[in-house]
């Protein structure tokens, strides 16, 4: 018990100290990371889905109950994205979503997010949702971002602008919740074996991640996908006390040729792609959530029905009191207690947590 207690102290002294070093203003990162470029899913959505005509929102209260200043942004959280706390450990502002009519002029120079929630790797992934901005899309929207940041400065400076900013993507839950694991609204799981579906997503992936390095990005975190298997919504299908192990079986080829992409990647002159295994982070937390000060790991701190997964969190619904304790903030995504883990351990983590080097190691890359 005593170990157990110093192992959770000795890891929430290092959060206090990275947040006190962001919250001075004296992340040092901050000259070498210019901007961060955000795409993905509602994972870390800031409010674009708020502009589309899609039922995929979170522009409501209880979402941001615990985002000071902000409140509801669009955010599928009860406070800070795991890119938030990222940006805030780099020092770089919160990147603006694209869609705002805001994100425009100088303010773009800083980053902006593309992500959209229900979006995939695959353009029909989320389709029930409405619209959403898929991968593809996202990068044709960072093109838009980019012919505007060209009038704001000069080509050799844009090169070396672009070196050094960060790229984050975080696909691949969606092509699984949202496409294949859903034969009554897609064909996918009935054309493609689980690898070989897998496989499709990873080659899929790799066009549009070197669509960027050709327009000039370099340095990418890819956070694979985490066990989707223990999430609440899938946890109110299984027997009592159980993830669906079938779920989390079948991410592994994908979670494997990600980390295997980065390899090849990384043969391109002046790239670094980086790997971050949210998957073992995430499934560290759920197995010793004592460890990380949690102690309910199998049901959504806002949600209707058995695990609260049944039907995510809806306008006004009271969430729970206690949400630091909660791993799970509704049916499908982490709390903001989660994503403070996620984002420090992709910061300074092992090689367990980010291949082959972590994000601060990156940010020494010049």
């Amino acid at each position: 018990m005593m170990k157990a207690n110093a192992i959770k102290w000795s890891w929430f002294m290092n959060l206090i100290i990275f947040f006190l070093h962001c919250s001075n203003g004296i992340a040092v990162e901050s000259e070498r990371v210019p901007a961060l470029f955000v795409f993905g899913d509602s994972l870390v959505d800031v409010g674009n889905n708020n502009y589309l005509s899609s039922i995929a929102k979170a522009n409501y209260f209880p979402y941001g109950v615990d985002f000071a200043k902000f409140g509801p942004t669009g955010r599928f959280s009860n406070g800070k994205t795991f890119v938030d706390i990222l940006g805030e450990i780099l020092g770089v502002p919160y990147p603006p979503a694209f869609a705002d009519p805001n994100t425009a002029g100088p303010v773009i120079l800083g980053g902006v997010n593309y992500a959209s929630a229900a979006a995939g790797i695959l353009d029909e992934t989320g389709q029930h949702y409405g619209q959403r901005y898929s991968l593809s899309q996202q990068v044709l929207n960072f093109e838009t971002t980019l012919n505007q940041i060209r009038t704001l400065m000069s080509g050799t400076n844009l090169t070396e602008y672009l070196g050094k900013s960060i790229a984050v993507l975080v696909f691949g839950s969606n092509d699984y919740i949202n496409n294949y694991l859903m034969p009554s609204v897609y064909s996918s799981s009935f054309y493609y074996s689980p690898p070989d579906f897998a496989n499709l997503l990873v080659n899929h992936y790799t066009r549009q991640l070197l669509a960027l390095y050709n327009l000039g990005l370099r340095k990418f975190l890819l956070p694979g996908i985490g066990p989707l298997g223990c999430i609440p919504n899938q946890r109110a299908s299984a027997p009592p006390d159980r993830c669906v192990d079938y779920v989390n079986q079948i991410l592994g080829t994908f979670n494997e040729g990600l980390r295997s992409l980065v390899d090849q990647l990384n043969k391109h002159p002046g790239a670094m792609f980086v790997y971050g295994n949210t998957y073992g982070s995430v499934g560290d937390i759920l197995n010793n959530p004592g460890t990380y000060g949690f102690s309910v790991v199998d049901k959504g701190c806002c949600g209707i029905g058995r695990n609260q997964g049944q039907i995510t969190c809806l306008p006004w619904v009271v969430p729970c009191s206690n949400r630091n304790t909660y791993v799970f903030w509704d049916a499908f995504h982490p709390t903001e207690a989660v994503n403070a883990i996620l984002a420090l351990r992709a910061f300074n983590g092992s090689q367990r947590d980010c291949y082959p080097i972590n994000v601060q190691q990156m940010t020494l890359i010049y």
